[in-house]
């Protein structure tokens, strides 16, 4: 997928909001295992333990699972072949904060073709 997509951060409690656009980008293999090594033994057998997202009857079934893996990998665990991560590549990155009287911040930052960033403010 080619296509930007806006993602938003918003803290209620601080009168803040971060929205950001950007492509979502595959890891590189090496680069999950790098990550993967630094990850507590525990999460990594989860992580083969669990098919994420499927329904299961109870969570004895995910414990059942993980003391499986402990026992086929008595010492590293290895990375699982559906396992890894996406980086996102932000393209825009907007700061809202609130203010009174509706007279709020926003700043709008865009990649510049150069690679560096292009700051301007935006009306609320």
């Amino acid at each position: 997928m080619n296509r930007a997509l806006p993602c938003l951060f918003y803290w209620s409690s601080l009168r803040r909001q971060v929205t950001f656009e950007g492509r979502a980008v595959r890891v590189s293999t090496a680069e999950s295992e790098e990550y993967w090594k630094t990850r507590p033994r525990g999460s990594q057998l989860a992580a083969w333990a669990s098919t994420q997202s499927a329904e299961i009857a109870d969570k004895a079934v995910l414990e059942e699972a993980v003391e499986k893996y402990n026992q086929q990998f008595p010492d590293d665990v290895p990375l699982p072949p559906n396992w890894g991560g996406y980086r996102v590549e932000p393209q825009r990155v907007e700061f809202f904060i609130s203010q009174q009287d509706r007279l709020h911040d926003r700043f709008l930052y865009a990649r510049a073709a150069h690679g560096g960033w292009h700051m301007t403010r935006l009306s609320p």
